[in-house]
């Protein structure tokens, strides 16, 4: 299993940085992601299921995100999903946003990779602990440019 929990201060209001992890937003901070459909419930609710496709090369797969945990308050934004990816992967991930000052934003991003059957667990042992580093950071800093790059214009 590998885990991660990894933060960033950003400077763009809380709001700006929450709207982009709205379905609408999604590819924005998540481009390789190609299909991002609400299939059960709202967005907003614990329960939500997504369908996603993502990309990674020319293949491409197919799996449901559930929330697990929503929480939307003014100081403070929560979402956490989960997946299977394929058949192999369970994966956790969780957002957490702190308001830290009215233009700065702290973002906890977490998660867990875990092997779900021999196939899996072999992967992830095989898997490079550098690698899954290098792709939480990149994550960090591609919202963290979003969030600066569209200060506002995202909630519009």
């Amino acid at each position: 299993m590998i885990k991660w929990k990894e933060e960033i201060l950003i400077d763009a209001p809380i709001e700006d940085v929450w709207s982009l992890f709205a379905d609408r937003n999604i590819q924005t901070i998540m481009p390789k992601v190609e299909e991002h459909t609400l299939i059960e419930k709202q967005e907003h609710e614990v329960g939500a299921k997504h369908r996603q496709s993502y990309r990674e090369g020319k293949r491409v797969e197919t799996y449901i995100v559930e929330t697990l945990a929503y929480e939307n308050e003014e100081d403070k934004k929560h979402k956490q999903i989960s997946f299977v990816l394929g058949k192999a992967f369970e994966i956790s991930l969780s957002f957490t946003l702190l308001k830290e000052g009215e233009n700065q934003t702290k973002f906890i991003y977490e998660g867990q990779n875990k092997g779900v059957n021999f196939v899996g667990r072999a992967m992830l042992k095989l898997g490079n602990e550098k690698n899954n580093k290098k792709v939480v950071d990149e994550f960090l800093h591609r919202v963290e440019q979003e969030a600066v790059r569209n200060k506002s214009s995202l909630n519009h």
